[in-house]
C-alpha cells in the first residue's frame, strides 16, 4: 500500500497507522521536522522549536508499551506562544520575556502531555496575545501560507499558519475576541473555540480573565473531537447521530452600525452555505440579533479595557518603555471609562446570556459569518475581529468551517454556533456540515 507523506496526515490518521505499526512517532516527527524545514522561511510560523527535543521525546513515545499509550499517542501539537511549557521558553512575542523559561507546564499542556501528546514548538503570537494593528504593532512576521504576502490572523498567527501548511496536524491557540476563529478562516483550517472555562487556563499570559478561552486547530473535526475527549469537555444530553436533511439552521446577518459591513467573499460564502445546505434537506431561516443584543461589541470592549488595564499593570511597571502603545493606553485607562461603565457592560453582557443560549437551541446552530473578507494583504494588520466578539463575549462554543473562497481565491470559512456546554453536538453539527462544504464551497485545501 502507497501511503502519503506522514506530514499530510491528520491527527487521527496518524494514529491509525501508529496503531497498525506501518509508522512510528519518530518517523512521522522527521517528516513534520522536514517539512517545517522547507517551510518555515516562507511562513515564520514558529517562535521555537528544537528539533532535538522533539526527536528524543518521539522515541520515547514509541518505547511505551500499547497497554501504556495515551489517547493523544504521537499527536503532534503546536504550543501558542502565550502558554507555558516547561522545557520550552514561553516569551509572549515580548522583549520583556526574551528566552523566559518558566520551567512549568500550563494545565493544558500537563494535559496534553499526560494523553501521550508530542509537543512540536511554540508557535508565534501577537505581543502578549493583544495587539492587532497600528504604527506600533509588534506582531510576527508570520505570512498566511496560501498568499505570503497576506496576514494568517492573529493573535494566534503561528498556530493557524502551521496547521494550515502541513507543519503540524493540530495547534493550540488563545480568543479574546477572535483570536482562533479568524486565522482558521484565514489559512483555510477547521478552529475550535469552545465553552468559555471548560478547559482551564492556569499557566497562560491572560488579557481577560471573563473572555479568553483555550482554542484548537486542525485539519479535521475528527481531530477536534480529539482534544475535547482529552480535556473532557462534554455535554449534559446523551450524544446522538446528526444528519443535515431535516435539520434547521439559523443564517445570522450583522447588519447593525456596531459590526463592520461584510466584504464580497463572507457574502458570496454566506450565500452559498445556505443554498449548499437548503439543498442536503436542511431547513435554513434567516435571523438578525434583536435590539436588545445590539451593544454587545460595544460591552465587551468596555470590559476588556477594564480587564486589560488589571492583566498588563505588573508589565507596565516594570518596563513601561517595551510595551505596545495599545497596553500602555489600557493601563493607563486612556478611553476614560469609568468602573461604573464597566460593571454595567459586565453585567449586561452576564444577563445577555442564558437570551443567546434560548435562541441558539432553537437551531442545530446558527451559521454566522468568521471574518470580514479574505485575509488582508500585509503583516501590519491581523484583520478585524468584530464577527468573532459576539461569541466570545457570550462564551458559546464556535467552530470554524473552511471550504470557501473569496475574490482572490483565499479561504473563507463560516462560524457555526451553538449554546454554551454543548460542544460535542456543535462537534457532530460541524462534521456534517464540514463535509458539504469542505466537497462543494468551492475552496479546495493543497499542499503547498
Amino acid at each position: 500500500m502507497t501511503y502519503p507523506e506522514p506530514f499530510c496526515l491528520t491527527a487521527s490518521q496518524a494514529q491509525a497507522r501508529f496503531k497498525d505499526g506501518s509508522l512510528t512517532v519518530e518517523e512521522y516527527a522527521k517528516s513534520l521536522l522536514a517539512r517545517i524545514s522547507l517551510r518555515d522561511s516562507v511562513t515564520n510560523a514558529w517562535a521555537y522549536l528544537d528539533p532535538d527535543l522533539v526527536l528524543k521525546r518521539a522515541r520515547e513515545l514509541d518505547q511505551l508499551r500499547l497497554e501504556e499509550r495515551g489517547p493523544l499517542h504521537g499527536v503532534a501539537i503546536g504550543v501558542k506562544d502565550v502558554i507555558y511549557t516547561e522545557d520550552m521558553p514561553t516569551q509572549f512575542n515580548s522583549p520583556l520575556y526574551e528566552n523566559n523559561l518558566p520551567k512549568v507546564d500550563a494545565a493544558s499542556v500537563m494535559t496534553l502531555r499526560a494523553n501521550g501528546a508530542l509537543l512540536i514548538g511554540k508557535t508565534t503570537t501577537t505581543e502578549f496575545a493583544a495587539t492587532t494593528v497600528g504604527p506600533s504593532y509588534k506582531g510576527p512576521r508570520t505570512s498566511n501560507p496560501h498568499d505570503p504576502t497576506r496576514t494568517p490572523g492573529g493573535s494566534s498567527a503561528g498556530s493557524g499558519a502551521a496547521v494550515g501548511d502541513f507543519q503540524v496536524p493540530i495547534a493550540l491557540g488563545t480568543q479574546t475576541i477572535g483570536s482562533t476563529i479568524r486565522p482558521g478562516s484565514f489559512n483555510g483550517i477547521y478552529a475550535m473555540k469552545p465553552t468559555w472555562n471548560s478547559i482551564s487556563r492556569e499557566g497562560q499570559k491572560l488579557y481577560s480573565l471573563i473572555f479568553d478561552t483555550l482554542g484548537f486547530y486542525a485539519r479535521s473535526v475528527n481531530d477536534l473531537k480529539l482534544l475535547l475527549d482529552v480535556f473532557q469537555v462534554q455535554d449534559d444530553g446523551p450524544e446522538g447521530e446528526f444528519n443535515v436533511e431535516g435539520s434547521k439552521f439559523a443564517l445570522l446577518r450583522f447588519p447593525t452600525p456596531e459590526w463592520p459591513e461584510a466584504g464580497p467573499g463572507t457574502i458570496a460564502a454566506m450565500k452559498k452555505g445556505a443554498e449548499l445546505l437548503k439543498a442536503h434537506g436542511a431547513e435554513v431561516e434567516e435571523i438578525s440579533l434583536p435590539d436588545e443584543f445590539r451593544q454587545i461589541y460595544k460591552y465587551q470592549l468596555q470590559v476588556l479595557a477594564g480587564d486589560g488595564r488589571v492583566a498588563f499593570l505588573p508589565d507596565y511597571v516594570v518596563a513601561k518603555d517595551k510595551l505596545d502603545t495599545l497596553l500602555i493606553e489600557h493601563v493607563d485607562n486612556e478611553d476614560k471609562h469609568t468602573r461604573k461603565d464597566q460593571l454595567r457592560a459586565f453585567d449586561e453582557l452576564a444577563a445577555m446570556r442564558p437570551k443567546i443560549d434560548a435562541l441558539v437551541d432553537k437551531y442545530a446552530a446558527i451559521i454566522a459569518p468568521s471574518v470580514v473578507d479574505e485575509a488582508p494583504v500585509g503583516h501590519e494588520n491581523t484583520g478585524n475581529p468584530a464577527f468573532c466578539g459576539p461569541w466570545t463575549a457570550m462564551h458559546t462554543p464556535v467552530v470554524n468551517i473552511p471550504g470557501f473562497k473569496g475574490e482572490n481565491g483565499l479561504p473563507i470559512g463560516l462560524s457555526l454556533v451553538a449554546s454554551r456546554y454543548r460542544d460535542q453536538h456543535l462537534l457532530r453539527v460541524s462534521k456534517e456540515v464540514g463535509k458539504i462544504f469542505e466537497e462543494q464551497g468551492g475552496w479546495q485545501r493543497q499542499q503547498l
